[in-house]
């Protein structure tokens, strides 16, 4: 299982963009805490704090697609560098100013949020022109997953350190100030500056015109509300089991249980259809959300939800390998930031939805909503499953090798086409 990591991170350039993206990405990460604590340091209510992060998180999932569609048709350097500069001063402009002009800390939020690059898709389209063979991009894919929790559970403490060690203001400051660093160190790299999308058919609903993308979307929009529920209902039973760090704990075993999951999943190649894989996979992920509901005691809980996050990452990185078979050609980098974008929207929706319920019935009520959404989202792909089956071109065999220097367009592979528009039509 080490080896074959090892040997896809000693790969040319590999380490330097999975640590790049990383580093790129932290802001958007940590930006729900640290503005909470800016927020709070500058004398600010938890309900202005909470409007200031979803005015950042709204203009994200909206950013999000339109910058990997413009990514898919400039370039990497050209958009994801000045997006980060941007984003980043966003947030220098928040540092500054505060609370007060109340109107300019909206905009900044507007600005940092819109303007977050989609480091996120832009890696997964870097991928196959890196990476030796298939089996290699599915680990990749899989380590992209677990890196993600690693990243999710790290850049909290980060931020809490700098705001221990200095404030509020500077964890701000710092945290986007890596993030500009790591986004550089992606665009500056040979992979970036060399990779083109391939051509594409101008339909101005670009990615979204794929019937096993939107099919896709749809049922990781109700695991992004699982997983926003579970982060409130874990609250809720801590409240009625002693509090402290009990959530905590809930939720750091939910992340390690992804960690375990992707690791082990993408040690070694999966033969077969990824869409059916993925059908088998978001059952497992539902089955592990069922059993939460029964509330045991702290223990048994933390096991359970421990279980509960083994197939998320593995999950994930099947649903990568599904966004490239299944985006039309020339989008690639909008369609994985599309599944971002559901994901985080539907991770808010999960955390709207799941309040509501904790009033009525306790944290019983609020496991509840993550069984549902698992269930929901099960039920998406089931019911729409011939649009994911039928849709794509085979993927290359693992014993297909190309160099690790050898120019690859995008990891899209069914160059769809949509009749009835011509390249004259803008997308």
């Amino acid at each position: 299982m080490a080896a074959g990591y090892g040997e896809l991170l000693r790969t040319r350039h590999a380490a330097r963009l999975l640590v790049g993206t990383l580093l790129g990405r932290l802001p958007n990460a940590t930006a729900a805490l640290a503005v909470l604590l800016f927020a709070r340091a500058e004398g600010g209510s938890y309900a202005l704090a909470g409007a200031l992060s979803a005015v950042y998180g709204a203009a994200n999932a909206v950013g999000q697609p339109l910058l990997g569609r413009a990514v898919d048709r400039f370039g990497q350097p050209r958009v994801m560098l000045p997006a980060a500069v941007a984003s980043a001063l966003g947030m220098v402009l928040f540092a500054v100013v505060g609370l007060d002009p109340l109107p300019v800390a909206y905009a900044a939020m507007l600005i940092a949020g819109l303007f977050t690059p989609p480091l996120e898709g832009g890696l997964r389209a870097l991928w196959p022109s890196v990476l030796r063979h298939g089996d290699q991009v599915h680990a990749a894919y899989a380590l992209d997953a677990v890196a993600q929790e690693v990243m999710f559970s790290v850049g909290p403490l980060l931020v809490t350190l700098v705001v221990a060690v200095w404030s509020e203001a500077a964890a701000l400051l710092v945290i986007n100030a890596v993030g500009v660093v790591g986004a550089l160190s992606v665009v500056v790299s040979p992979p970036s500056r060399r990779w083109r999308s391939a051509p594409r058919e101008a339909h101005w609903l670009g990615a979204l015109r794929s019937p096993g993308l939107l099919v896709l979307l749809g049922s990781f929009f109700f695991i992004g509300l699982a997983l926003g529920a579970i982060a409130v209902a874990s609250v809720a039973y801590a409240d009625e089991h002693g509090g402290g760090m009990v959530s905590s704990a809930l939720l750091s075993a939910l992340g390690a249980g992804a960690l375990v999951g992707g690791i082990v999943y993408g040690a070694r190649s999966r033969p077969g259809a990824p869409e059916r894989r993925l059908r088998l996979l978001v059952a497992a992920l539902a089955l592990g959300y069922l059993p939460l509901v029964l509330v045991p005691g702290v223990a048994l809980m933390t096991v359970l939800a421990g279980v509960a996050g083994v197939f998320l990452a593995p999950a994930l990185a099947c649903a990568f390998v599904v966004v490239d078979r299944h985006a039309p050609s020339g989008t690639v980098t909008e369609a994985f930031s599309w599944l971002v974008t559901t994901f985080v929207v539907g991770n808010a929706v999960g955390t709207a939805v799941a309040g509501p319920a904790v009033q009525l019935g306790g944290a019983v009520s609020g496991f509840a909503v993550p069984a549902a959404g698992g269930a929901a989202a099960l039920a998406v792909l089931l019911t729409a499953q011939r649009f994911l089956l039928d849709g794509p071109r085979p993927a290359p065999r693992p014993t297909e090798r190309r160099t690790p220097d050898e120019p690859c367009a995008e990891n899209d592979r069914n160059h769809a086409v949509e009749p009835g528009f011509r390249p004259r039509h803008q997308a």
